[in-house]
């Protein structure tokens, strides 16, 4: 006797046929290869939110084929870095992809004035439809040649408006920035040694002395790894702060006046560039600190 199949056991509902509609459809006549473009700043986005939410987009449409492309940028500007991009633009050239889906298209517009378009316009030569899940646009290589011409103008004009919204916001950083600076107010990462309390700089003696010590020893003709190693302080860090700011640890000389204000904490200091400066003593101011402020000596 012949075993009755699951589909006669199980309930079909709407949904179900919805579903399975939507599936046979996509994968006879949509699209089924796709790649997500998903491009962020370091300083204020992780591109894994990104990622996620364009391919659960693609996969509620039934499509499991799918590549990703996160380009992540360094700098504010946001504007020079587009090696991932390129890469995705010669896959598009080789028509390996149905679709391509770009999490924020708008930020196209900041590797050029017309960028969004030309986006479009490459996807659409070479057989790829988009969808930008941050302005809701589907353009696909069925759509008829005016709509398709009309969503292009959509895009970009939705681009231009991220764009000038994103140079605004940069302004208003920017003057913030210069207003906290203005009344004294540190801005951003303190320096080794220093600490930010209610916005201010200030010293912490025993790092700062902790430095001085570490920087005087290589002033003092000692290789940068033997104290990289005896202090803790990673050697690249140490190369910096010599090259950079040796004069701030060695002599207390600040040419910022945030910083020179802070150093009054500590002052006076010896002068610990000479070769007559005394590192023993530096040593036992050193310790001296750390046990007050219960700092583990290094």
């Amino acid at each position: 006797m012949r075993k009755p199949s699951g589909i006669h056991e199980t309930a079909v509902t709407p949904t179900c046929l919805t579903q399975l509609y939507v599936l046979e459809n996509m994968s006879e006549n949509g699209p089924t290869t796709a790649a997500i473009y998903a491009r962020v700043s370091t300083s204020d986005q992780d591109v894994s939110r990104q990622l996620d939410e364009a391919r659960e987009h693609l996969e509620r449409l039934g499509m499991a084929d799918i590549d990703e492309y996160p380009e992540i940028v360094s700098g504010a500007a946001d504007t020079d870095t587009r090696e991932v991009y390129n890469q995705l633009l010669d896959d598009v050239k080789s028509e390996e992809f149905d679709l391509v889906v770009v999490h924020e298209i708008s930020r196209l517009s900041r590797l050029g004035p017309t960028e969004i378009h030309e986006f479009i316009q490459h996807c659409l030569e070479h057989d790829t439809g988009v969808e930008a899940l941050d302005v809701g646009l589907k353009i696909h290589v069925d759509d008829g040649e005016l709509q398709q011409t009309i969503y292009s103008m959509v895009a970009r004009l939705m681009g231009d408006l991220a764009q000038i919204e994103h140079q605004q916001k940069l302004q208003r950083i920017r003057s913030g920035v210069r207003a906290a600076q203005s009344a004294g107010k540190w801005t951003g990462r303190p320096p080794a040694g220093f600490v930010v309390e209610d916005g201010y700089l200030r010293v912490d003696p025993a790092e700062f002395l902790h430095v001085r010590e570490a920087l005087a020893r290589v002033d003092h003709g000692e290789s940068f790894a033997v104290v990289s190693d005896d202090t803790g302080i990673a050697e690249s860090t140490l190369r910096s702060l010599h090259q950079d700011r040796r004069n701030l640890y060695l002599s207390g000389e600040a040419e910022d006046e945030r910083v020179d204000k802070a150093l009054t904490d500590i002052r006076p200091l010896e002068d610990a560039r000479t070769e007559g400066s005394d590192l023993e003593e530096l040593r036992e101011r050193v310790e001296r600190l750390e046990v007050a402020t219960d700092i583990d000596a290094h």
